[in-house]
């Protein structure tokens, strides 16, 4: 069964447990301008919108002259546990991160994460997908809101949350001299919706 909402596309628990892989198998090919995800064994089909897009773009250009675009990912698949199968909208993988046998990311390989917030999708931002990063042990993960013009940085992941939140309003810097990163990233460029 699929559920079809102009925020989303779900689709419903499918029984005997399929893996990831059989998942995003049954979901090919994804329509252009959508973003598959598959969070707790649900998955999710969000378009990508132009705020979304912009607020991604002013982070990667920020994070550009600091590290390799070889270390940097967007939407790209990452397994985080079973039943889930991200595409962060930014990733700043280990300078030590290789791909594994099967030519895939692991989670360890992760040391940062932006997640942009979309109407449809702010529930598994905020909640599971939240709680499988700090599980996973990602240093630092950054939610953009563009509906409140807020950001929130977790950082300090331990026993499957984070320990540490720093909420800042857009147009403001975001200090992430605390993290690996060590860098502060300006937000000011980051648009509403």
């Amino acid at each position: 069964m699929t559920v079809v909402d102009t925020d989303r596309i779900d689709m419903a628990d499918i029984g005997d447990e399929p893996t990831l892989d059989e998942m995003f198998a049954w979901l090919e090919p994804v329509p252009e301008g959508f973003k598959v995800e598959i969070v707790e064994g649900t998955a999710h089909m969000s378009p990508q919108r132009d705020t979304h897009w912009r607020i991604i773009l002013a982070i990667i250009k920020q994070l550009l002259p600091r590290f390799a675009d070889d270390r940097l990912l967007s939407d790209v698949r990452i397994d985080f546990g079973e039943g889930n199968g991200f595409a962060p909208d930014v990733v700043k993988l280990f300078d030590s991160a290789r791909k594994d046998g099967r030519g895939r990311w692991l989670p360890e390989h992760v040391e940062f994460v932006a997640e942009v917030i979309c109407k449809g999708t702010a529930t598994s931002d905020y909640g599971p997908k939240k709680e499988a990063y700090a599980t996973a042990g990602v240093p630092a993960l950054l939610i953009v809101d563009p509906y409140t013009g807020r950001c929130l940085l977790h950082s300090e992941p331990k026993d499957g949350g984070y320990h540490k939140k720093l909420v800042v309003d857009f147009g403001l810097d975001v200090d992430l001299t605390g993290t690996s990163l060590d860098l502060v990233l300006k937000t000011d460029a980051f648009p509403r919706d």
